[in-house]
């Protein structure tokens, strides 16, 4: 069966990374994303639960423009999703599995990102025409579950989320993830006044660890 599925971006394929924003406050945003893409993460994650999103969300797209793609995530039904992709969200992730979901972004050509456990939850994202799916949290099953996956599964793209550590991120790369997801163990005090030149710092330094796994998967490969 030939399925529709959006490609991962550009900017994900280059740097795997995908960061998790959560906010009391969406205008609390900019300068975070600031750093995080100067320390080279370039793929960055608003989430709906965080006050002011859509209102803030073209402005931030404004201001970024092609340097980093902004997408937005715990998004749970189809109207959430409709209303993120109109104001110009260029990915979406949700924390379930909802088919519904992944078609309204597949029909716009939109990279999604449906959240699942289990083999029938990850599934069921993939078969609509998930760009990949997110094992999440992952913490809870390990970085030994997706070579269980693969087995009945193996086509399946697949991304951790929930719990992934700055440490074990290029394990998951290595064991052969698309991409790592990362929240509070990224971004740390950023939103409670910490520093944003050790932010930018440990985002260079992820980055820099994740892009080695990525370089020593390909030469295995070849």
């Amino acid at each position: 069966m030939n399925i529709q599925r959006p490609a991962v971006s550009t900017l994900l394929a280059a740097t795997p990374v995908l960061a998790v924003l959560r906010a009391s406050h969406a205008r609390e945003y900019a300068p975070v994303i600031e750093a995080l893409a100067t320390g080279g993460v370039r793929s960055i994650e608003l989430t709906l639960s965080t006050e002011g999103v859509v209102e803030e969300l073209p402005a931030l797209l404004a201001r970024f423009g092609g340097d980093v793609e902004i997408g937005v995530g715990t998004i749970v039904d189809v109207a959430q999703a409709v209303e993120c992709l109109d104001l110009g969200a260029q990915f979406i992730v949700t924390p379930t599995t909802n088919p519904d979901v992944v078609r309204a972004c597949v029909d716009r050509g939109v990279p999604v990102f449906p959240g699942g456990m289990t083999p029938s939850e990850l599934f069921s994202g993939w078969q609509a025409g998930a760009t990949a799916v997110k094992v999440f949290p992952a913490s809870r099953v390990g970085i030994g579950y997706l070579s269980l996956i693969w087995g009945p599964f193996p086509r399946m793209e697949i991304v951790p989320s929930g719990g992934v550590t700055l440490e074990e991120a290029p394990a998951w790369i290595a064991a052969g993830a698309c991409a790592v997801s990362l929240g509070s163990p990224l971004l740390g005090d950023a939103f409670s006044g910490g520093d944003l030149g050790a932010l930018a710092e440990r985002t260079r330094t992820l980055t820099g660890s994740v892009l080695e796994a990525v370089a020593a998967r390909l030469s295995v490969r070849a």
